[in-house]
C-alpha cells in the first residue's frame, strides 16, 4: 500500500491538496499546511472536526496514521486574529433548523436567504380517509410531511417541477444522520492551481496536483430562482414599444427584488419593478452593449429605492402578419432556446452578481441573476421566457473555456488547450441509436445542457411600485424615437399629470434617474429624501422635499426652456413657474439658465450678467 496520501485543508481562503506521507509527524505536516498557506508563524490551529475538536498540535511528536488522518480527510484551519494571511475568521452557525453547526466563511446571505433557510419548509398532507387507518392525531406513509426535496411530489404537481429549489436542495444535502457534516459547495475551477514548484509552469509541465479535473456536463438538479414575476403589463409594454416602432431589437436589465415564491417548496422569486434601457445599438438582427457612464449611479438610485438588479432581458422577434400582429415562432425544441452565444452572456452577468453563500468556502455559490427572452409562442404572440445556465456552465464561461459556433446557434463548442491555456476535457453524455448511454467529447456541446428554465408570470392583480398614470415620463437612451429625457418632456410630461397628489407623479424610475443623471443640475447630493418618500410611500416626506430650493429651480427650468406659451400656462396650473413670471427673467449667456432679474450673477454657474 502507499504510504503517499493527499489530505484537504478548508480554511476561509478556499479549501486545498496538501501532500503527505502517513509516517510523518504532525509537527512536519502542520509545517506543509503553512507553507501552503503562506502563513510566516504559527497563527494559525488545525482541527479534525468543523466544531474545533481534535486540534493537530505541533508539539505531538505522532505520525498522521496514529492520528488515524487517513487518503483524502478535510481538517479545517483556523487563522489566529494576530497572524495568517486572512483576517477573516470562521462564524460558527446553524444552516438549517435541527441540523448541526457547519462552518464557512464570515458571509452575510441575502436577506431572503436568511428568511427561507429559517422556515421549516416540509410539505403538510391532510389524512387520507381510504389509505390512513389511524386517528386524526396520529401520522403514517400517506400523510407523513414530506421534505422539500421530494422528487415525486414536485414531478406530480401542475404543471411538473423540474428543479427543486436551491435551499431545498441544501435541506437535502444537510440532511440525513450526519446532518450535514461534510457539505461544501465547492465552486468549479478550470484553471491550472497555482504555486506547484514540481515541474515548469504550463505549458512545459503539468502534474495531477496542478491540472484541474476533466468536467462532465450534468442537467442541474436545482436551480437559484424559481420564478420571475413582471408586476405588471406596463413595464413589458413599454419595454417592446421600441421594437414595434422601430423592428429592431432592444436589451434591458430588471431591477426588483427577490421575494418568497410560495408556489414551491422553499422557492424564490425574482420580481421585476422597473426595466432600464443601457446605451446600446440594435439592428433587426443583432444587439450590441456600448459603455455605460452612468451604471454605477442606476445602481445607487435603484438601491436607495430598495431595488437591486435582478437580470437582464432582450427581445428576439419577427414580424409575421402585421396586420394581425402576430410574430414568428422561432425558439422551440426542434431549434433552440437559448443560443451559444447567449448562454455565455447569461454565464457572464451570472459571474458579475454572484449569490453570496455560508456553506461555500468561496463565500459564493452560483447566482440569483437571470435571464428573459421576449420572444413568438406557439400562439405567434409575444411570450416572456426565463432562464439562467448552470454553474458548470458559468465555471466554462468566467475561465474562458467555451465558445459559440458561427454556424448553429444550438451548439457551444469547448476550446482545445493551447500554449496559452490549459483546458481540461469537457464532456456530456447522450444516447446513440441503439439505446445506449454514450460519453462525448463537448466539441460541439449541445446547449441545452447548460440552460435551467424558469417559468415568467404576470400577476392577476397588477402590483406598481411606480406610477400608475397614463402619462409616463420618456424612457433613457431612445433619442433614435425622438424620444429625449430634457426639461422640455419633463415640463410636457407635468403638464399631463394633473394629479394633486405629489409622489404620485414623481414616482416614475426613468424620471428619477433623469433628475439624478441630467448635465443641467444634477440632483444626486439633494434627492435622498424624495427617494425614501418614494420607497415608503409617504406623501409627507414627498410633500417636504417638493418644498425645496432644488425643485423649486427645476419648476424655473420647466418653465422656460423651449415651452410655448400655451404649454408655459398649461404648466403654471400643476404649480410651476407662469407666463408671465418668465417675463421677468434673463437668459445666462454662458448655460441658458433662467434668472430673476436684477441679479448680478447667474444662480446656476455663479458667472456675472452680461
Amino acid at each position: 500500500m502507499s504510504e503517499s496520501i493527499i489530505i484537504r485543508i478548508q480554511s476561509p481562503d478556499g479549501i486545498k491538496r496538501i501532500n503527505a506521507s502517513k509516517r510523518e509527524t504532525a509537527a512536519t505536516f502542520l509545517k506543509k499546511v503553512a507553507k501552503e498557506f503562506g502563513f510566516r508563524n504559527n497563527g494559525f490551529s488545525v482541527y479534525v472536526n468543523r466544531n474545533r475538536t481534535g486540534e493537530i498540535s505541533a508539539s505531538q511528536n505522532k505520525s498522521l496514521h496514529f492520528l488515524k488522518i487517513k487518503h483524502g480527510d478535510m481538517l479545517f484551519l483556523f487563522p489566529s486574529s494576530s497572524a495568517g494571511p486572512s483576517t477573516e475568521v470562521m462564524d460558527i452557525s446553524a444552516a438549517v433548523p435541527g441540523s448541526r453547526p457547519i462552518s464557512s466563511p464570515q458571509v452575510v446571505d441575502d436577506e431572503i436567504d436568511q428568511y427561507l433557510s429559517k422556515q421549516d419548509g416540509k410539505i403538510y398532507r391532510n389524512r387520507d380517509p381510504q389509505l390512513c387507518r389511524h386517528g386524526p392525531m396520529g401520522k403514517c406513509v400517506h400523510c407523513v410531511p414530506l421534505e422539500p426535496f421530494d422528487e415525486d411530489y414536485l414531478n406530480h404537481l401542475d404543471p411538473p417541477v423540474k428543479h427543486m429549489s436551491f435551499h431545498a436542495y441544501i435541506r437535502k444535502l444537510t440532511g440525513g444522520a450526519d446532518k450535514g457534516k461534510f457539505v461544501a459547495l465547492e465552486n468549479i475551477s478550470c484553471k491550472i492551481k497555482s504555486g506547484c514548484e514540481g515541474h515548469p509552469p504550463w505549458p512545459e509541465g503539468i502534474c495531477t496536483k496542478c491540472q484541474p479535473s476533466a468536467i462532465t456536463l450534468n442537467r442541474q438538479k436545482y436551480r437559484h430562482v424559481d420564478n420571475i414575476m413582471f408586476e405588471n403589463h406596463t413595464i413589458a409594454d413599454r419595454f417592446l414599444d421600441f421594437w414595434r416602432k422601430t423592428g429592431n431589437q432592444r436589451i434591458g436589465y430588471l431591477y426588483g427584488r427577490y421575494t418568497e415564491h410560495k408556489d414551491i417548496p422553499l422557492g424564490l422569486r425574482a420580481e421585476v419593478a422597473a426595466i432600464y434601457e443601457p446605451p446600446q445599438i440594435g439592428t433587426q438582427n443583432s444587439l450590441q452593449l456600448l459603455d455605460d457612464p452612468k451604471a454605477k449611479v442606476v445602481d445607487e438610485i435603484a438601491a436607495k429605492l430598495g431595488l437591486r438588479k435582478v437580470g437582464w432581458i432582450f427581445t428576439d422577434l419577427v414580424s409575421e402578419d402585421t396586420r394581425k400582429g402576430t410574430v414568428r415562432y422561432s425558439r422551440n425544441k426542434d431549434t433552440y432556446f437559448l443560443s451559444a452565444e447567449e448562454c455565455i452572456t447569461a454565464g457572464y452577468f451570472q459571474n458579475k452578481y454572484p449569490n453570496l453563500c455560508r456553506l461555500s468556502p468561496d463565500a459564493h455559490f452560483g447566482s440569483k441573476f437571470v435571464t428573459v427572452v421576449a420572444t413568438g409562442g406557439p400562439d405567434n404572440q409575444v411570450h416572456f421566457e426565463g432562464y439562467q445556465v448552470s454553474n458548470q456552465c458559468m465555471a466554462l464561461v468566467r475561465d474562458e473555456c467555451l465558445l459559440p459556433c458561427r454556424d448553429a446557434p444550438e451548439l457551444g463548442y469547448a476550446k482545445e488547450s493551447s500554449s496559452e491555456q490549459y483546458v481540461p476535457d469537457v464532456f456530456y453524455k447522450d444516447i446513440d441509436k441503439f439505446g445506449n448511454e454514450i460519453t462525448q467529447l463537448a466539441r460541439p456541446l449541445p446547449v441545452e445542457y447548460l440552460i435551467i428554465d424558469i417559468t415568467t408570470t404576470f400577476p392577476k392583480d397588477p402590483v406598481y411600485t411606480f406610477s400608475t398614470s397614463s402619462n409616463l415620463f420618456p424612457i433613457e437612451n431612445r433619442d433614435v424615437l425622438g424620444e429625449t429625457q430634457d426639461f422640455h418632456s419633463l415640463a410636457t410630461y407635468l403638464s399631463q399629470n394633473l394629479s394633486s397628489v405629489f409622489l404620485e407623479i414623481i414616482s416614475d424610475f426613468h424620471l428619477l434617474l433623469f433628475l439624478v443623471t441630467n448635465d443641467v443640475m444634477s440632483l444626486q447630493d439633494s434627492i435622498s429624501l424624495l427617494l425614501d418618500a418614494v420607497r415608503t410611500r409617504n406623501e409627507e416626506l414627498a410633500q417636504t422635499w417638493k418644498k425645496s430650493e432644488q425643485w423649486a429651480t427645476i419648476e424655473q427650468l420647466c418653465s422656460t426652456v423651449g415651452l410655448q406659451p400655451s404649454e408655459l400656462h398649461d404648466y403654471g396650473a400643476i404649480g410651476g413657474a407662469s407666463h408671465a413670471a418668465s417675463s421677468s427673467m434673463w437668459s445666462c449667456v454662458h448655460c441658458t439658465f433662467m434668472n430673476q432679474a436684477g441679479t448680478d450673477h447667474c444662480e446656476m454657474c455663479r458667472l456675472p450678467h452680461t
